[in-house]
């Protein structure tokens, strides 16, 4: 019995981070129909942070009400780049992307955040590049992986995979609408997927900053949905004249920003920081290639779009590049952390130094202030190891023995 809870004790991150991917697939496919359906892109965007705004609002006065840190100026400016480069702005050339390409085009390029956020966090000083180390070459060789898999994305088309598809949610719509074909319209749905990767790991690069200095996560997410929400709204008041297009009169339109601001933006971080927690990043991370699956399968299925083998083929190699990026990361987190775990030992066991000589002794206390627990002198320790040493400081001495000792031996 005791072994049963055990696994579906372990099975609990995995089984949230599949949920957390489909949920973001399904985000995808809701988006695809609204702007069949003839909503706004800006607006969509605007509603979603609107309502993301009052829930995140929610859950930091629930869960930080009485612990955030002290709001500075420089905190709210980064907040103002955090809600642009990570929701408002992503958001828009994300979804233009999805009106002028296919929701699986749009999710693979998605894929290529991990490689982008790598090159930028080599360039602004958070990432080391180590081309002597197994974990460096196979970070850089991931991300050139992952650059070529998006070139062949975006410029090999290959057969026709024929899936047969039994509902097509387009036409169920009243408005059914068809991708762009001609190529200026592909070439600018390929350069805001571009641009909304970009513009994501130059947000996770800021969140690296923000992190440090204000370690509050409901609240520093409240803070940049506000921005965005802000920025969002501003944005789509000034472009979209038609005061109809505000109205959330179709179901799939109040489905979609409802779904999109509480499940996706909502529950969805906070199983995400669970796990994150439980798990570490890197567990976290392995799942995202999951959602290209999903969405390649439903966009086929229930979108009625073609499914072709160049958007398999640059998929694959998008995930394999992303998987050599995480890999060469998380041997990287295991000897910092065991490098780490080891300081920590050597800083927590009591320091003691051997120091054959009385003259020798406040030399020692000078130089070693701060770092030594101990002095002991007039001590013959040629004949006598680690733990008679720690028995005689224990008997002879009267010093209470406490956790792990570091002998440093001083001659005369």
């Amino acid at each position: 019995m005791n072994d049963v809870c055990k696994v579906i004790e372990d099975s609990k991150p995995v089984l949230l981070m599949v949920m957390v991917q489909i949920a973001y697939a399904s985000v995808n496919i809701f988006y695809k129909l609204a702007i069949n359906d003839g909503m706004s892109i800006r607006i969509v965007i605007a509603y979603r942070l609107v309502f993301a705004l009052v829930f995140t609002f929610a859950l930091a006065l629930i869960f930080e009400r009485k612990s955030r840190p002290k709001l500075t100026w420089r905190v709210l400016f980064m907040s103002f780049f955090s809600g642009l480069f990570g929701a408002s702005l992503f958001h828009n050339l994300f979804l233009e992307a999805l009106d002028l390409v296919s929701a699986t085009f749009a999710t693979a390029i998605y894929n290529l955040v991990p490689a982008l956020t790598f090159i930028l966090a080599i360039f602004c000083g958070l990432e080391k590049l180590n081309m002597r180390s197994a974990e460096g070459k196979a970070k850089v060789l991931g991300t050139i992986i992952g650059i070529g898999g998006s070139m062949v994305l975006t410029f090999y088309k290959g057969a026709n995979i024929n899936i047969r598809s039994r509902t097509n949610l387009m036409h169920r719509n009243g408005h059914v609408t068809t991708l762009p074909t001609d190529s200026g319209h592909k070439l600018l749905g390929i350069l805001c997927g571009f641009g909304s990767c970009f513009s994501f790991a130059l947000w996770l690069i800021i969140q690296s900053k923000i992190a440090k200095e204000y370690p509050s996560h409901h609240s520093s997410t409240f803070l940049m949905t506000v921005m965005a929400a802000i920025q969002a709204t501003a944005f789509a008041l000034f472009v979209e004249k038609d005061w109809s297009q505000w109205k959330l009169g179709s179901t799939i339109r109040i489905l979609t920003v409802t779904y999109s601001a509480i499940l996706a933006s909502g529950v969805a971080v906070i199983a995400v920081t669970w796990c994150v927690r439980m798990r570490g990043p890197v567990f976290v991370s392995v799942f995202n290639p999951l959602m290209l699956v999903l969405v390649a399968v439903a966009d086929s299925l229930l979108l009625d779009e073609n499914l072709y083998v160049g958007s398999l083929i640059g998929g694959l190699l998008i995930v394999c590049g992303l998987y050599m990026v995480l890999w060469g990361k998380s041997k990287e987190m295991t000897k910092t952390n065991h490098d780490a775990s080891s300081e920590s030992e050597i800083t927590q066991s009591n320091r003691v130094l051997i120091a054959n000589g009385a003259e020798n002794t406040l030399k020692t206390l000078t130089e070693f202030e701060g770092f030594l627990d101990f002095v002991v002198t007039e001590l013959d320790v040629s004949r006598m190891n680690g733990f008679e040493i720690q028995k005689h400081i224990q008997n002879e001495l009267q010093i209470p023995v406490i956790g792990n000792y570091s002998f440093l031996h001083l001659d005369t």
